[in-house]
């Protein structure tokens, strides 16, 4: 079999500059399709679309990455706004929930990465916790800090240690979607990674992957594609 198609949801910016450009543009960083890349899949960039659209965009490929970006508008886990909560992103929420849930219900391997997992969580009835201190060192510089894996998920099957991982983020799961359970969490309880269990691949983590060189969640990701 060739390498499994992996679409990866994308950015999308008001105004971006490139050249004598500043347009609207769906762009993704490049460290998302290279980790995908990495791991032996081939990138797909999904940028958003009818939310309609979502089950046959699903259906020609073999796993699906909902990418880190802007907060989840509270309204979509039925919450008053955080003064410290960023501008909705109404396009992506709808677009990538619906891929979330098309993924859910064809079994198309899954992984959230930061918000996508927060958008997991959310698709499954959950809510998050709109700010967390002390997981941001400075506006725009990725930390590091510890994960610690749960015994016997499938999170601590691909990443048996506790390893320091990029983070940037300043919202978290709060109350656990339906069937969700915790794969991984901070040393301060933070709920780090999520995952459905059963015979579909669906893992959400919290941090961000393509920032580091630790390739074993999104291997996991295209093996279960594979």
């Amino acid at each position: 079999m060739g390498r499994p198609l992996v679409g990866v949801s994308t950015y999308l910016e008001a105004g971006t500059r490139w050249g004598v450009w500043n347009l609207e543009a769906a762009l993704l960083p490049a460290g998302y399709p290279r980790l995908v890349q990495r791991a032996g899949g081939l990138a797909m960039m999904l940028p958003p679309d009818d939310p309609a659209l979502a089950r046959e965009t699903v259906a020609r490929l073999d796993a699906v990455v909902v990418a880190g970006g802007p907060d989840v508008d509270p309204a979509r886990y039925g919450a008053e706004r955080s003064p410290r909560t960023g501008p909705p992103a109404p396009a992506r929420d709808a677009w990538e929930l619906a891929l979330i849930r098309a993924a859910l219900e064809s079994g198309t391997p899954l992984l959230g990465i930061c918000r996508g997992h927060q958008l997991l969580n959310v698709a499954l009835g959950g809510t998050l916790v709109q700010h967390l201190e002390g997981h941001v060192e400075d506006s725009g510089v990725v930390g590091l800090h510890e994960v610690i894996p749960v015994a016997g998920t499938r999170y601590a099957g691909l990443v048996p240690e506790p390893c320091a991982v990029p983070t940037y983020h300043h919202q978290a799961v709060d109350r656990l979607g339906d069937g969700l359970t915790v794969g991984a969490h901070a040393v301060d309880g933070t709920v780090e990674a999520v995952e459905l269990p059963g015979p579909a691949w669906v893992l959400g983590v919290q941090w961000h992957p393509e920032m580091g060189e630790d390739v074993r969640v999104m291997r996991g990701l295209v093996a279960a594609a594979t």
